[in-house]
């Protein structure tokens, strides 16, 4: 894994304003196909663009109270001193991430093209790739038995 990373230079929320940028970058100059405005009632989608947003930082916010009250590291590969099991963490277990997803999926159907959607598959493989699946391992190293458990009974993403 490339040293920028496990030292955290580059944490999730940067590529996911990267890929918002990148989003809408790409709507604006190769739009490819306006698939939201000329097919639908546009308003609508405004409307359920937000709502999946707001649902996508409401994740993050929860995910980040629980690590808060905790008191446990919140950055990737930054010893973790408690496994946060309560809130989100019950349904998923990386509801940062998810969120994450979650808010570029509304800023997808929010802009209305198909080439922002190219981005959300990016991101995921990023975060997939480059730190959750490097996180596992090192939280296994921490917690040992009671993280292995705890991924028998709660998903990866949903």
């Amino acid at each position: 894994m490339p040293d920028k990373i496990t030292h955290g230079k580059i944490i999730p929320p940067v590529y996911l304003l990267i890929s918002i940028l990148l989003m809408f970058i790409l709507d604006r100059y190769l739009p490819v196909q306006n698939i939201i405005s000329t097919t639908f009632n546009y308003p609508d989608f405004d409307y359920m663009a937000t709502f999946i947003g707001l649902c996508g930082f409401a994740l993050i916010a929860s995910g980040a109270l629980y690590f808060k009250k905790s008191a446990t590291a919140i950055r990737p590969f930054e010893p973790s001193t408690t496994l946060v099991k309560g809130g989100p963490y019950r349904f998923t277990r990386n509801p940062m991430y998810l969120g994450m997803v979650l808010i570029l999926i509304g800023t997808a159907i929010y802009l209305g093209s198909l080439t922002p959607w190219f981005v959300i598959p990016v991101f995921f493989l990023i975060i997939q790739e480059w730190f959750i699946k490097h996180e596992e391992p090192f939280l296994e190293n921490i917690f040992g038995k009671e993280y292995q458990d705890y991924k028998t009974k709660v998903r990866r993403w949903i």
